[in-house]
């Protein structure tokens, strides 16, 4: 059983490290854009941005003004069991955000659509998000504070717009973000590839949030498209910030799901240079693995097909 005290407490940790400690494969990834950047205003950013991390960590600040609106990810083993049962951890998720928006602080963002009602602790109806996967032991909290106005977009495309399509809409949306000023680069681009309208957008949006700079989707093919978009994402002339240069895109990460035979929903997520996540890792016990690598996307996470048993795979060849 594990003590929902030790889960609120790690909780409330993991609070403070995504707004505070920028993952270090992001910051690899910003080093090496400051070491390839032509642009004098996007150098200038790039080297600012460095300085500013440092910074933040040195004097346990956010390392951004805008933190963002917190979310939370949580993986469930089927061996895991909480105290209290899963409604007692959505409390205390929802306690932690609460209280290390008042201890970190984080500046509190979430306020009703309509009324603009203001609990000053980014905690209101719907939020934080807790999102869920499941995978065979143990239980491991993942937090994101992931900026909250622009920065995604969606489209529609067809089995016929291909491959081409799918760039068209990339550099589309890209150029839009940037002369517009809708998204802070350098940023981790997400692209979410089939599923239906709402799986897309989520599917975008976990790839720019749930996976390192630097790792590939396990199809060459797909990984192969990432790089390229990446390059590609680099090659229009924008950089830090919207600035002229070569940086907008620390690096793309593609996801896909199975979709309807007529269509090929996409959509485009950039999670920007305050790249705020953290993990951890929390045993039966109620000690915590602290990490920047959710692990999300796992070999069972993007399993293709049915698991059969072996009687019925006969039954059915």
């Amino acid at each position: 059983m594990i003590p929902l005290s030790s889960l609120e407490r790690t909780a409330e940790a993991l609070m403070a490290k995504a707004a505070i400690e920028i993952p270090d494969d992001y910051l690899d990834g910003l080093r090496q854009c400051a070491n390839t950047e032509t642009g004098e205003l996007s150098a200038f950013v790039l080297q600012a941005m460095l300085e500013n991390y440092e910074a933040a960590k040195h004097d346990r600040r956010a390392m951004c003004g805008d933190t963002g609106v917190p979310r939370w990810y949580v993986k469930i083993g089927n061996e895991a069991r909480v105290e209290g049962g899963p409604v007692a951890l959505e409390a205390a998720l929802r306690r932690a955000t609460a209280k290390t928006t008042h201890d970190v602080p984080l500046r509190p963002n979430r306020v009703h659509p309509l009324w603009r009602t203001d609990h000053n602790n980014n905690v209101g109806i719907g939020a934080p998000e807790i999102e869920y996967s499941f995978h065979p032991d143990a239980i491991e909290l993942t937090t994101v504070h992931k900026g909250g106005l622009f920065g995604s977009d969606y489209r529609m495309l067809f089995p016929a717009d291909g491959i081409e399509g799918i760039r068209r809409f990339y550099l589309d949306t890209l150029v839009g973000f940037g002369k517009r000023g809708l998204a802070c680069q350098p940023a981790i681009v997400g692209v979410g590839l089939g599923g239906s309208k709402d799986i897309s957008m989520v599917l975008g949006k976990q790839a720019a949030c749930l996976r390192v700079v630097g790792s590939r989707n396990p199809d060459p093919r797909i990984a192969a498209l990432e790089d390229e978009l990446k390059t590609l994402g680099n090659s229009i002339g924008m950089g830090a910030m919207g600035f002229m240069g070569s940086s907008m895109v620390i690096d793309c990460h593609i996801e896909v799901g199975y979709c309807h035979t007529g269509g090929m929903p996409m959509s485009v997520h950039m999670f920007c240079l305050s790249s705020r996540r953290a993990c951890a890792r929390v045993d039966a016990g109620g000690r915590a693995e602290f990490r920047t690598d959710p692990m999300w996307f796992t070999d069972y996470m993007r399993r293709a097909t049915v698991e059969w048993e072996r009687p019925a795979a006969e039954a059915a060849e």
